[in-house]
Formats: structure tokens, C-alpha cells, sequence
């Protein structure tokens, strides 16, 4: 009992609290970029040669193992878009998503410095284009409000007798956000729309 008690307290004691059963973390970076008129965020198109080509999103990716959050955003942003981390001042980080999937999304806003934007160059084979949008356009402009709901689906062979519940149990129903903003023939939207939408409402 005393080495099952030692065990627990090595483990909890360093801990940091995650999504329990979580498969998969990914942390991104949301680039401030400063223009003649504002601030401005910077986005980044899918190519046709990555899952879920030709969608907008962030820079970033799925943390390595042992990896901090800023890390990764820092490491993926260089990957795709060159911008070396020296050249990233980071605000701190936002509150995550927990996707339905079973990952957590961690953002972490930063500025890009003027010599950090002019090394600039999309990496070919992850991003297809990458462009900004004004701060102010998002603070005057209410996306779309869109969501979807998640239906429970469960099997008939659950054991409703065992757990001491009915088979018209009310089982609880989800539903996700799917909020979309259109700019310059550009649609930013789902999670990626949901991260805008909360970093713009501490502007």
C-alpha cells in the first residue's frame, strides 16, 4: 500500500492537468501583425497536400511529446511560415477548445516584429496563401452564428439493467458552435473563428 501511495504522489505531484483521456494536443499561434491602420491578425490557407486543404486557420500543429504549448506554436509557425521565434513576442495564452474528438487546442496570441514579417515565406507544401485582417473588422462586424448538435447514438447492447438505468434514459445532448466571418473572398470560421472571436472581446 505504501509503494501504491508513494507511486500516486510521484505522479500528481509533478502533474499538470490536461483533458483526461485526451489523444492529442495542438497549440497554435495567433499572429498580430502591426499595419499603417491597426492591428491586424494573419492567416494562413491549407494546401491541397494537408488534411482539411484549403480552409483557414492559424499556424501551429500537434505538440511533440514533452513539448510546452508555446513551443510548439513557435516551432510551427517557423516550419510553415519561416518567421524565426526571436522574431515573436508572445501576449500569453488563451483558453483552450475541447474539441468533441478528444484533443485539446491551445492558442497563444503574439506579435510578429516588422523583421520577423518580412522573412515571411509560406512553406509550399502546407500552406497555399496567407493573408491579415484587420483587428477592427472583427470588433465591428458579428459573424454568422451557426452550430450543429451532437445526438447521442448508444447501442442497443449498453447494459441499461446493470447500471440501474432505463432504456428511455435522458442522455445528454451537445452542440457546437460554428460561428463565420466572410472577408475578401475568405472564410474564417469554426474553431478557428471561435479563438478570434474571444481574443478580439479582450481588446
Amino acid at each position: 500500500m505504501r509503494e501504491e501511495l508513494t507511486n500516486l504522489r510521484r505522479f500528481y505531484g509533478d502533474h499538470v492537468p490536461t483533458l483526461l483521456e485526451a489523444r492529442h494536443e495542438y497549440a497554435v499561434l495567433c499572429p498580430l501583425v502591426e499595419r499603417p491602420d491597426g492591428l491586424h491578425l494573419l492567416f494562413e490557407v491549407r494546401s491541397a497536400g494537408v488534411s482539411q486543404s484549403g480552409e483557414t486557420c492559424f499556424p501551429g500543429g500537434q505538440m511533440d511529446p514533452g513539448e510546452t504549448p508555446a513551443d510548439c506554436a513557435l516551432r510551427e509557425t517557423e516550419e510553415e511560415l519561416s518567421i524565426p521565434r526571436a522574431e515573436i513576442r508572445l501576449l500569453g495564452q488563451g483558453d483552450f477548445i475541447c474539441n468533441q474528438r478528444g484533443f485539446l487546442l491551445r492558442p497563444l496570441p503574439g506579435l510578429v516584429s516588422p523583421a520577423g514579417l518580412a522573412t515571411l515565406r509560406p512553406a509550399p507544401a502546407e500552406v497555399a496563401e496567407v493573408f491579415t485582417v484587420p483587428v477592427e473588422f472583427f470588433r465591428t462586424t458579428l459573424p454568422q452564428p451557426c452550430a450543429y448538435d451532437l445526438i447521442p447514438r448508444v447501442p442497443e447492447s449498453f447494459p441499461y439493467e446493470a447500471v440501474g438505468i432505463p432504456r428511455d434514459y435522458p442522455w445528454n445532448r451537445g452542440k457546437v458552435e460554428v460561428p463565420v466571418w466572410l472577408y475578401g473572398g475568405h472564410a474564417i470560421w469554426g474553431m478557428t473563428a471561435r479563438i478570434v472571436r474571444d481574443l478580439v472581446s479582450h481588446l
